[in-house]
């Protein structure tokens, strides 16, 4: 049986509620890491960084688009950025180690 008129505008309220909240919890991730980054503290940053990291996540799937685009897309930005020869890469290598991190966890 299909929802009702009112049971969709109660899940879009309520979609809408979480993805209010989402960007909240982006932000107060954020806030959290730079403290962190200010104390010094390894694993306040590590923690600020996976909250930001679950908070893109669960947002990305809030605004109704799939886990498997945003990898895709991650995946095209670093090589385009590898290839483009971006600063981070050029200097550091970051892009490549991310890019050869990723495929690997994709084994």
């Amino acid at each position: 049986m299909p929802p009702s008129p009112q049971q969709g505008e109660i899940d879009l309220a309520r979609n809408l509620r979480t993805i209010e909240w989402l960007k909240t919890q982006l932000l107060e991730q954020i806030s959290l890491l730079f403290k962190a980054m200010l104390q010094g503290s390894e694993e306040f940053t590590l923690d600020a960084l996976a909250g930001i990291i679950i908070a893109l996540l669960v947002l990305t799937r809030r605004l109704g688009l799939s886990f498997a685009r945003l990898e895709k897309k991650l995946f095209q930005q670093l090589k385009s950025n590898i290839e483009a020869e971006h600063e981070v890469e050029k200097w550091y290598g970051d892009l490549s180690a991310l890019l050869d991190y990723l495929s690997g966890m994709k084994r």
